[in-house]
């Protein structure tokens, strides 16, 4: 039988069949239950008269997974992903950026059905025999005591989650020792975020970059301790990455162009849009969108997207730019930046904030808090308060919706 990833569950299953494979509040279930839950499932189908080689759903069968996109900027699209791209992702999550052994237990409080969660928290631990304890519904209480009761050694979450924990009440009574990484996904995090973590609870959150039709290709790695502040990390081993012009030429180290990557892990297609598909892969390149600068060491740096641009009156201002100043006010807790259509400009900048609780700031304030550290063509004209942002299942702010708001 072709070796695949869930041959490797079996194996692992045969080699330790008693040790806990998945544990939350109230109960557990070891390698060999959960390989005997899978061999029964498999017999149910054989009674059925489903045989080798039968197509009972797609994400079994030659595909291994289908995943769909976020969709924060658009209609969500399915990534069709091969056994071996899957394979070769789990061993990068387990191996340089989670460097997870099997004595680790890894909390897995993300959604397990997009590729952060499915990878990180779930497949990667999963892959060399660790634990994995389940928490159903993410609360910074029900995490905090997920660590306590189960004695986790690594949180993957997304830096919304590592923010409402630094913000709990509950964190100060907590008891994080046995925590040895964090590892953040699906959306930025932060530098200061990071910082403010790891001086808080004094364990490190691994950062990096990452999509569905790549899963995470630029990383930060748990053996070394190396860190910039505004870069995402480095190309994870056999992956490789350039940055091109509009015309698609690769140009020099440190100047800014889109970022495009080659992976052994990436999707085959889109399922059922060969166009788009046509427009994302190039000669097996992805065209992530994303622009970036490489330094000469190959820390990567991303400096906005190439679709979130804002064009106004000629000149280019990069969302994450601005968002960045937003967030060094005190009272400000998260920040989102688009551009609308202006009649002479071309396009305006625009802001959408949250502010800490207890706290005050109203729009005119933040705007000249802007104004006083940006570019005359950057500070945003327009600025709305509000209670939350719209994110997607995995953190993401939907800019989007805002768009439609705005």
């Amino acid at each position: 039988m072709a070796e695949n990833f869930a041959r490797r569950l079996e194996a692992i299953a045969r080699r330790t069949p008693e040790k806990p494979a998945l544990v939350w509040d109230g109960g557990a279930l070891t390698f060999d239950e959960m390989d005997r839950r899978a061999g029964a499932f498999a017999d149910i189908l054989a009674t059925k008269g489903v045989k080798p080689g039968d197509r009972i759903a797609l994400a079994i069968m030659s595909p291994a997974l289908i995943l769909y996109t976020s969709g924060s900027t658009g209609r969500p699209k399915g990534a069709v992903l091969s056994h071996k791209a899957l394979e070769l992702a789990v061993e990068s999550w387990a191996g340089p950026v989670m460097a997870v052994r099997p004595g680790d237990i890894v909390l897995a409080t993300l959604p397990l059905a997009h590729s952060f969660g499915l990878n990180g928290a779930l497949l990667a631990p999963l892959l060399v025999g660790a634990t994995v304890a389940l928490v159903e519904r993410f609360s910074p209480e029900a995490v905090l005591e997920a660590i306590r009761r189960h004695r986790v050694t690594v949180f993957p979450g997304v830096a919304t989650m590592f923010r409402r924990v630094l913000d709990s009440a509950a964190l100060a009574a907590a008891d994080l020792s046995t925590v040895r990484l964090g590892v953040s996904g699906a959306a930025p995090c932060p530098w200061e975020l990071a910082q403010e973590w790891r001086a808080r609870t004094g364990v490190r959150i691994v950062r990096g970059y990452g999509m569905t039709e790549l899963f995470r290709p630029i990383s930060y790695r748990a053996a070394d301790p190396t860190e910039s502040p505004d870069a995402i990390g480095r190309a994870v081993p056999g992956v490789e990455i350039r940055i091109v012009d509009d015309a698609g030429h690769p140009i020099p180290d440190g100047e800014a162009g889109e970022l495009q990557i080659k992976s052994p892990s990436a999707m085959e297609s889109y399922i059922n849009a060969p166009e788009e598909t046509r427009e994302a892969l190039v000669e097996g390149w992805f065209r992530t969108g994303d622009l970036a600068t490489v330094s000469a060491d190959g820390l990567v740096t991303i400096v906005g997207r190439k679709r979130d641009r804002i064009l106004r009156g000629g000149y280019s201002v990069f969302p994450p730019e601005v968002e960045a100043v937003l967030l060094t006010h005190p009272a400000v807790f998260e920040a989102a930046v688009l551009g609308v259509p202006h009649p002479e400009l071309g396009e305006d900048v625009v802001a959408f904030v949250t502010l800490r609780p207890g706290l005050a700031a109203g729009p005119d304030e933040l705007i000249a808090y802007c104004r006083q550290r940006l570019a005359a063509f950057k500070y945003p004209r327009q600025l709305t308060v509000l209670d939350t942002l719209p994110r997607g299942a995995t953190g993401k702010i939907l800019k989007s919706r805002l768009a439609r708001s705005s």
